[in-house]
């Protein structure tokens, strides 16, 4: 099952076994950027995600902090265009707390795009209830474009797999998609958005994914 890994994730201590978009240091390879980690015997790469997302005011997207300043974070929300989260428009910032001890190069968030200027620069916002930090859960990544068939007509696709597997899942437009819940019922939901992913173009592909839940749920011996 294709993993996604970020910036500075250790991939392997074979230094010899360094692909594309990895890079070596202190005799280990670790991920030089946002992808898909890919395996063989002999090397490992990280595949950079399709389809790069284009911005729109209001989208919710899940990013990851790449640079940390004193008035906020520079946040990579899988996208041309960098954003920025100024620390105003976060919540979790305090009096006397540094920017740093909230935030750090590496953290993944859920935000909101609160602003694009004519020269694209993005404006992040974590001031909505479904805005926050991602401490706990899985980053699933598929190509932006898929994005509304995971979500289905009226939010039908997504309510099938919340209702069918009891698990929290938001979707970022920018195609990382954060599910939450017992691991084993989260693994099932990563192989159907999977599924949804590659078969976005086919009929009948609900009920295809509703007898698919029911199926895993049953092989790995959870209660339908």
């Amino acid at each position: 099952m294709r993993r996604i890994v970020l910036p500075g994730d250790m991939l392997s201590s074979n230094p010899r076994a360094a692909g594309y978009g990895t890079y070596v240091e202190n005799g280990k390879v670790y991920s030089k950027i946002l992808g898909l980690f890919d395996e063989s015997e002999t090397r490992v790469k990280v595949i950079p995600l399709k389809g790069r997302y284009l911005p729109s005011t209001g989208d919710v997207v899940i990013g990851i902090v790449r640079e940390v300043a004193g008035n906020g974070w520079v946040v990579d929300i899988n996208s041309p265009y960098q954003a920025f989260l100024p620390a105003s428009e976060n919540p979790e910032v305090k009096p006397g707390k540094k920017t740093n001890d909230i935030l750090d190069i590496g953290d993944a968030i859920i935000a909101r795009v609160l602003n694009i200027d004519p020269k694209m620069k993005v404006t992040l916002t974590m001031k909505d209830k479904i805005c926050r930090a991602i401490r706990f859960g899985r980053i699933v990544a598929i190509n932006p474009a898929r994005v509304p068939r995971v979500i289905g007509k009226k939010g039908s696709m997504i309510k099938l797999l919340k209702g069918e597997l009891g698990i929290q899942i938001i979707v970022g437009q920018n195609g990382l998609i954060w599910v939450n819940g017992d691991r084993k019922k989260v693994s099932i939901a990563e192989e159907a958005i999977y599924i949804i992913e590659e078969e976005a173009h086919t009929e009948g592909l609900t009920d295809r994914i509703s007898e698919f839940i029911k199926r895993r749920k049953s092989d790995v011996g959870i209660e339908t």
